[in-house]
């Protein structure tokens, strides 16, 4: 979900996700030495999360949360459901989904004894901290960044002061959508958050909150500032991409069911989606995000999703350079089910217990999330008059 400028993501030497994640995490985000670090990061409540959701973020959550070196860290993980309704929601589809998202956090190896798993909508103080700090937001900055510009399917050199209602956009851009940025420099800045997880992608909108917590402390109170501007953990994660159209993210918008594996299917289900999965008719198997993204997509998920090999995609490609494509399918699937199995076990059981069982998880989770929240919004309407 977060993220920044170039100067401020600290680059890893490696791109892919297994044993080095872990010591990537360690030399990118360097520990403060008396405090211990804050750590937030958040994902919208879109149902069951697929590879792209898991790969990109959660299993790096769970990598965070369990590593040695962060035994003494603080970590906070919401599904952020006042980031879901700058679009238009259904109720009783986003009830579902923010149970889903729940019963996911905890199916993938979150533990509630070691993170904070909670519902953004919990703690009020995201809405108000994000009223003060849109009062010291830069309209100009606002609208060049791109998440509005997307969701409405608009150019990037578009400006919210040109929108009307021959712009070729489906409906009027909305504030929550515009603001958006400005929440999610809430949602960060509430927990004294020193670190951020984040993807290469979202460098923006991280960067914004350095900036709004920066311009506060400034303007505010500069002789002992409220707010920490967060720091990066830049995410070694590659991009997971389409099985129809390997050129493309996978995503939930996705018109095609078959274009996305969620940490839930089934075994049957993983080899429905695998089997059908664009790759080419070239002979034999061989590593090349250009001219063969299809089996290249393939070979990248068996390398995501097997954190015991050793092999980078190109060895690994080698070693399998004899197969056929639906050996290789096969081969794909296996991997895939063998590393899913537990997370989907621990989901079913999850989703399909009383209410009260997540219920009580959310109402722990909100208890904690809201006292560290309390603490920081008290010195925040302190050094703005509010006492």
């Amino acid at each position: 979900m977060f993220a920044l400028p170039r100067e401020t993501l600290r680059r890893g030497a490696s791109t892919r996700l297994c044993r080095s994640c872990l010591r990537q995490y360690s030399s990118e985000a360097p520990r403060t030495e008396k405090k211990s670090r804050i750590i937030f990061s958040g994902i919208q409540p879109t149902g069951v999360p697929h590879l792209g959701n898991y790969l990109g973020a959660l299993r790096e959550w769970v990598k965070l949360q369990n590593a040695p070196q962060e035994k003494d860290s603080q970590r906070f993980f919401s599904i952020v459901d006042l980031h879901a309704i700058t679009v238009r929601q259904d109720p009783k589809q986003l009830a579902l989904w923010r149970r889903q998202m729940l019963a996911s956090f905890l199916a993938v190896g979150l533990d509630t004894k070691k993170s904070t798993l909670f519902y953004q909508s919990d703690v009020p103080y995201h809405a108000e901290l994000m009223w003060i700090l849109s009062c010291n937001a830069s309209m100009g900055y606002l609208s060049r960044m791109t998440q509005w510009k997307s969701k409405m399917s608009l150019p990037t050199n578009a400006s919210p002061f040109d929108l009307d209602n021959t712009s070729g956009s489906k409906e009027a851009l909305k504030l929550g959508l515009f603001a958006y940025p400005v929440l999610q420099a809430a949602d960060i800045l509430l927990y004294g958050t020193t670190y951020v997880p984040v993807g290469e992608d979202q460098a923006q909108h991280l960067e914004f909150s350095r900036e709004l917590a920066n311009g506060f402390n400034h303007s505010i109170r500069p002789s002992k500032p409220v707010f920490q501007a967060p720091q990066t953990i830049l995410s070694p994660a590659k991009r997971v991409m389409s099985l129809k159209d390997p050129t493309k993210k996978m995503s939930k918008s996705d018109p095609d069911p078959k274009s996305g594996i969620l940490i839930t299917d089934t075994k049957e289900e993983i080899w429905g989606k695998i089997r059908t999965a664009l790759t080419d008719s070239i002979e034999g198997v061989s590593y090349d995000r250009e001219t063969r993204p299809g089996v290249s997509n393939l070979i990248d998920l068996m390398c995501y999703m097997d954190e015991g090999l050793t092999m980078t995609p190109q060895e690994l490609a080698i070693d399998m350079k004899d197969l056929s494509m639906r050996a290789l399918k096969e081969k794909v699937a296996e991997t895939l089910d063998a590393s899913l199995k537990d997370v989907r076990e621990r989901y079913n059981f999850y989703i399909n217990s009383e209410e009260a069982v997540l219920r009580d998880i959310a109402e722990e989770a909100k208890v904690r999330a809201t006292k560290t929240a309390d603490a920081k919004m008290k010195e925040v309407r302190k050094a703005i008059g509010f006492y």
